[in-house]
């Protein structure tokens, strides 16, 4: 199971990528709303209690100070991916660097700000947990292969209405 969690709720609306791609893969998943800062003894008890309820990845979104992924790993040794969200008078590179300048021995892996952040938190914490299941390993696979048809399947569409210029 991953965990989910967002320093406000107006972040859930940046990670619903993230919700999507787990359930896509069959991964099960809890979420809570928890703030480093306004809630700092529930977020170290959830953080402190994540094994104990079959968490084996927790990803963590936050914007402006970006403390939430940090304050996580500090009480846990499960594997920790902050989502930077964007907003505030930087457009989220406050969280950005926050969130991957992290002291030695506290890591926290960090993907991109935003909705594609999102994604791979998911796809991230699949293949995490992808080591030690085969089944998944096979659906995340399968999602990989569907990407690239996607991929090539677009780049055959824009050459055919692709019409260079004689000269």
């Amino acid at each position: 199971m991953i965990g989910i969690l967002t320093g406000s709720k107006s972040d859930v609306e940046m990670i619903e990528p993230c919700f999507e791609l787990l359930e896509r893969f069959g991964i099960p998943y809890e979420f809570k709303v928890l703030s480093a800062h306004r809630t700092p003894d529930e977020t170290a008890e959830y953080a402190r209690t994540a094994k104990s309820r079959g968490v084996k990845v927790i990803i963590a979104a936050a914007g402006l100070a970006g403390a939430l992924p940090g304050v996580i790993a500090a009480h846990t040794n499960l594997p920790v991916i902050g989502i930077p969200i964007p907003g505030g008078p930087f457009n989220g590179m406050d969280a950005l660097l926050s969130i991957v300048q992290m002291p030695g021995g506290v890591p926290v892996a960090t993907v991109s700000l935003g909705k594609a952040g999102a994604k791979n938190a998911a796809v991230l914490a699949a293949r995490i947990l992808a080591l030690s299941d085969k089944d998944l390993s096979k659906r995340l696979e399968e999602w990989m292969t569907g990407q690239a048809q996607e991929v090539l399947k677009s780049s055959e569409e824009v050459e055919r209405s692709f019409k260079p210029e004689k000269k």
